[in-house]
C-alpha cells in the first residue's frame, strides 16, 4: 500500500479545490468511521457497529497509515478509497490528517498547474504593491502591501493566529512588535517560524524600513496594523492578503504560490546550466539543489521536493531540455530568471493546447475537461517519478553510510 501524507489544519486551510481523483471517494470524518482503542500495550481497531476487527487485509491498511500513538479521538475511515484516510488530535489538540496518497498527487498536480497563470499575475501584483507603497500617510492598502513585498522578497510564511497562539510560531501576519530592529536602511526581523525554525531576515529597504517603523509606532503589540477609516486599528490578517492579491490581478491566487514560484525559479536557475555526464550525475545535482531550495524556504527536503519545485522543471533537466531554452529577457516587473521559468511554463501549455487538438471533438466543455485530466496524469507522473528518485538516492546513502560503519568495526 502507498504512504499516505500527513496534513494539519493550516495546511487544509491553504489548500486549493481540485475534484475526486478517479477511484477515489469523498470521506467525511463526522460520520461513523473505525475507531481504535489501547488494549494491554497495543491497540485494538473497532468497526462502525463496535466489533472488534481481526481481518488481518484490514489492519495492514490501517497500520500503513502510520498514524503516530500519542493521537486521540482518531477516526479511521472505513473505506481504504476515501480521500481522507485518518483524523486525530495531537498532543496539542491540533486536528491531523491522514491523506490518500492519490488525493495528495492530485492536490499537488493542480497546484504547479497554478504556476503559469500566477506568473502571469505577478507582474500586475508587484505593479499595485509599487504604487501602494509610494501612498501618502499610511492607509490600509499601504500596510498591507509592504506586507505582500515582504512576502515576495522574504519568503517568509505569511502566518497563523492558530500557530502563533499555541506554538509561539509566526509568520508575516502575527509578528509581534518584539521581532523587528531598526538600524541604518535596515530593518531586521528575528523569530520562530512555523515548526519552531529560526527566522532571522534583514530587508535593506529605506522605503520598507520606513513603513515598517510606522507600523511599530501604533500601540498594541501586533506588528502590522493600520488605522481605518472610522478610527479604529486593525491587524493585517492572512485573508486581507489574499484579497489583495485577487484585487490585483483579478485571480483567486494566495500567499503560497509566491513560495511555490520562488522555489521553482530558484531550482531552475540552479540546475539549467549545469552539465550531466550520468544519470548518477543529473540524481546528484538534483538532491543537492533541492537541499538548497529547502534552505532558501526553511523546510525539509522532502517536503520542498514535493511541493514547492515544480516537477517540469526536474524533469527537463533530466531531459536535457533546461539548456536548449531560449535565453529569456527581462521584463517590467520580472527577474530574468523568472521569466526563464515561465518560457519552460509556456512550453508545457503549447504541449497542453496540441493535446486538446488530439481530444475527440465532443463539445468544448468535453475538450477542455480531457485536457485538463492529460496535464493532471502528466504532472502526477511526474511527482510520482521525483518521489521514487528521491527514494533511489536516500537508499544508495543509506547503503554508503551502512557500508562506512562496517569498514570502521572491522578496522
Amino acid at each position: 500500500m502507498r504512504t499516505m501524507t500527513l496534513h494539519t489544519a493550516e495546511a487544509i486551510a491553504d489548500a486549493l479545490p481540485s475534484p475526486m481523483p478517479a477511484g477515489l471517494r469523498h470521506a467525511d470524518d463526522t460520520r461513523p468511521g473505525i475507531t481504535r482503542k489501547k488494549t494491554r500495550g497495543a491497540f485494538a481497531y473497532f468497526d462502525l457497529d463496535g466489533t472488534r476487527i481481526t481481518d488481518e487485509a484490514q489492519i495492514a491498511r490501517i497500520h500503513a497509515l502510520a498514524i503516530p500513538p500519542a493521537w486521540c479521538d482518531v477516526w479511521i475511515c472505513p473505506d481504504a478509497r476515501g480521500h481522507i484516510q485518518a483524523t486525530g488530535r495531537d498532543a496539542r489538540g491540533r486536528k491531523q490528517y491522514r491523506y490518500h496518497a492519490q488525493w495528495r498527487e492530485t492536490r499537488d498536480a493542480d497546484k504547479f498547474g497554478r504556476m503559469a497563470a500566477f506568473g502571469r499575475a505577478l507582474p500586475k501584483i508587484r505593479a499595485s504593491v509599487a504604487r501602494d507603497l509610494a501612498r501618502e500617510a499610511m492607509p490600509r492598502e499601504k500596510v498591507i502591501a509592504v506586507v505582500v513585498h515582504l512576502l515576495d522578497t522574504t519568503l517568509i510564511r505569511v502566518g497563523s493566529v492558530e500557530y502563533a497562539r499555541e506554538n509561539q510560531s509566526y509568520g508575516l501576519t502575527t509578528l509581534r512588535k518584539k521581532h523587528v530592529k531598526f538600524r541604518s536602511n535596515e530593518v531586521r526581523f528575528r523569530f520562530a517560524g512555523k515548526s519552531g525554525i529560526e527566522h532571522d531576515v534583514t530587508v535593506d529597504n529605506p522605503r520598507v524600513k520606513r513603513i515598517v517603523r510606522a507600523c511599530a509606532e501604533l500601540p498594541g503589540h501586533d506588528l502590522f496594523q493600520y488605522i481605518d477609516e472610522d478610527g479604529t486599528r486593525r491587524t493585517v490578517e492572512s485573508a486581507d492578503i489574499n484579497d489583495y492579491l485577487r484585487n490585483a490581478c483579478h485571480a483567486d491566487f494566495t500567499a503560497k504560490d509566491y513560495r511555490t514560484w520562488a522555489g521553482s525559479v530558484f531550482a531552475m536557475t540552479a540546475l539549467r546550466h549545469l552539465v550531466c555526464e550520468s544519470a548518477a550525475d543529473a540524481r546528484r545535482h538534483v538532491v543537492a539543489t533541492v537541499k538548497d531550495v529547502a534552505a532558501l524556504l526553511r523546510n525539509t527536503p522532502a517536503v520542498c521536493r514535493r511541493c514547492y519545485i515544480h516537477p517540469e522543471v526536474i524533469a527537463a533537466f533530466e531531459a536535457g531540455e533546461l539548456r536548449e531554452l531560449s535565453p529569456p529577457h527581462a521584463r517590467r516587473h520580472m527577474k530574468v530568471d523568472e521569466a526563464a521559468f515561465a518560457a519552460l511554463l509556456a512550453q508545457c501549455e503549447k504541449r497542453e493546447r496540441l493535446a486538446n487538438r488530439r481530444v475527440s471533438k465532443n463539445g468544448g466543455n468535453a475538450r477542455v475537461a480531457a485536457t485538463t485530466d492529460v496535464e493532471r496524469a502528466r504532472l502526477a507522473m511526474l511527482l510520482k517519478k521525483s518521489s521514487a528518485l528521491q527514494n533511489q538516492v536516500d537508499k544508495q546513502a543509506n547503503k554508503r553510510t551502512n557500508k562506512q560503519a562496517n569498514v570502521r568495526k572491522t578496522a
